[in-house]
């Protein structure tokens, strides 16, 4: 039997056998969905910690799982070298792997963990408590990277992936990834166990049910205008090209603006969209006015600091050209964005030390608009670590360059991670993307429409309301590694682990 075997397996095969299923795990991510595929992966992970002769093992043989999910989940970064291929050719084979390598940790140290638990549900317990422990960890160490979490995977299209990332309102991605694995091991459990799984599912989505039922309330009378230029990255910074790529940007949007017939709007342009210094220029402040034709403009675009540091930000242009309120990235992207202080400084990959980062998440209160958190591209993915929570916004309004990625699955990732943050925050979120994938949803994480990858296009959208706060929004990651840690505990209580009996069933 194929648990007999995954058990018994030592050595090279043992670990072959899990970066295999680690690779099988990657299917269930988005955009593919495959979620049968963690029904095989996760029950096969518990069979190899379970035949582990020690932690160490386990921790080796969770190392490989992690390698495998990771550096499949991942792949796509290898689009964003290719854009510089001529600098960083010699990154190609390696930056997906150290990366994958890197982040395997994070499910070796729980492989290990449940390594100490007696096999059955307080394995799957401890391993599933641990994971998200990680997960969390995840967010933090060496400035964080939280991206794929295993509770995405329930963010498929249509009402049904509606439905299922609910409970993400009162436990957050963090408490779907613990659900998500507690129900991808009951394979693995006997029928005491697998019963259990199945009330979770049902509880899961009535909650689901119930909440998309609740009346919404109307929202403001604002139409978000979200423009999609569809400038390639191999352009974008193309002296030659900034002009016509700015006059691009300028016609898109008296495009749009012409077509509400006066109706109360909001433009936004995407992630470093406008070439002009737009602190500095105040012509070029003047013309995005003339095009919005009295309508806020939202305008990602890169600016200098008093020390002369350039920053990643979002300008708000008023209707006269003045700027109304300025948003700072905070969270950068390391090697991408900024070079880590520790990094040596005769290894330069980042010029200069790159972009100095904002202050941290902050509520932009513009003069005719609902108060706007502004998200820049790579800050989506960190949970709970997005709004200001002492002074709450009425939407949020994500501005991003995918373009580094190309058609691949990491726009789509992203995509995801906003959405996410959607439900958790209770808060809509419009989304404008350079390439793609610009899309808007409602508080609830209802997709209101989109602009496909690689398209130019504008994306008209009425803003609705927000929800009330929600449960994980009033106390954050508290909640997720609170349930994680009591997982956890009761996986590892009353065991006397390496004195147990080794049976064929688990």
């Amino acid at each position: 039997m194929l648990p007999e075997k995954l058990s018994g397996l030592r050595g090279w095969r043992a670990d072959l056998a899990a970066l295999l299923f680690g690779v099988i795990a990657a299917v269930a991510l988005p955009p593919v969905y495959g979620l049968p595929a963690l029904a095989i992966a996760v029950p096969a992970l518990l069979y190899l910690i379970k035949g582990a002769d020690g932690p160490i093992v386990a921790a080796r043989r969770g190392w490989w799982f992690g390698f495998g999910l990771y550096g499949i989940g991942l792949y796509w970064i290898t689009d964003a070298i290719l854009v510089e291929a001529a600098r960083f050719w010699w990154l190609v084979p390696l930056a997906v792997p150290a990366l994958a390598a890197i982040l395997a940790f994070f499910s070796a140290v729980p492989a290990a963990v449940a390594w100490r638990a007696r096999p059955g549900w307080r394995m799957a317990l401890a391993l599933s408590g641990a994971w998200v422990l990680a997960d969390i960890a995840r967010q933090f160490i060496a400035t964080g990277f939280p991206w794929n979490p295993l509770g995405s995977v329930w963010e498929f299209p249509g009402r049904l992936g509606d439905i299922m990332i609910q409970p993400a309102s009162a436990i957050g991605v963090h408490g779907l990834t613990l659900a998500t694995l507690l129900l991808a091991s009951a394979p693995a459990l006997n029928r005491m166990g697998r019963a259990i799984g199945l009330a979770i599912l049902v509880l899961w989505c009535g909650f689901g049910v119930v909440r998309l039922g609740q009346p919404v309330a109307p929202g403001p009378n604002l139409t978000v205008l979200l423009i999609q230029g569809n400038v390639a990255q191999g352009q974008k910074w193309d002296r030659t090209l900034m002009v016509s790529i700015f006059h691009h940007y300028l016609d898109m949007t008296q495009q749009a603006v012409a077509g509400l017939n006066g109706q109360p709007a909001v433009v936004v342009w995407p992630e470093t969209a406008s070439p002009a210094l737009l602190q500095t220029d105040s012509e070029a402040r003047r013309m995005i006015a003339s095009a919005a034709g009295g309508a806020t403009a939202l305008v990602g675009a890169v600016r200098f600091d008093e020390a002369g540091r350039p920053r990643n930000s979002l300008f708000a242009i008023g209707a006269n050209g003045a700027i109304e309120g300025i948003y700072d990235k905070w969270h950068l992207v390391p090697f991408g964005e900024y070079q880590p202080d520790w990094l040596p400084v005769s290894l330069q990959l980042v010029p200069g030390g790159g972009f100095a980062s904002g202050p941290g998440p902050a509520t932009l209160h513009i003069p005719g608009l609902p108060p706007a958190g502004a998200l820049i591209c790579y800050e989506a993915i960190f949970s709970n670590q997005i709004l200001d929570e002492s002074d709450r916004p009425a939407w949020m309004v994500n501005v991003t360059n995918d373009a580094w990625f190309g058609n691949s699955a990491g726009p789509r990732q992203h995509l995801a991670a906003v959405r996410m943050r959607a439900v958790e925050e209770g808060q809509p979120a419009m989304r404008a993307a350079n390439t793609g994938i610009s899309a808007g949803f409602d508080a609830k994480g209802h997709e209101l429409g989109r602009l496909a990858m690689q398209t130019t296009g504008v994306l008209a959208l009425h803003l609705p309301a927000p929800e009330p706060i929600t449960l994980y929004a009033r106390f954050g990651l508290l909640l997720p590694a609170s349930v994680a840690a009591t997982a956890l505990f009761i996986g590892l209580s009353g065991t006397a682990i390496r004195q147990r009996p080794r049976s064929a069933n688990f």
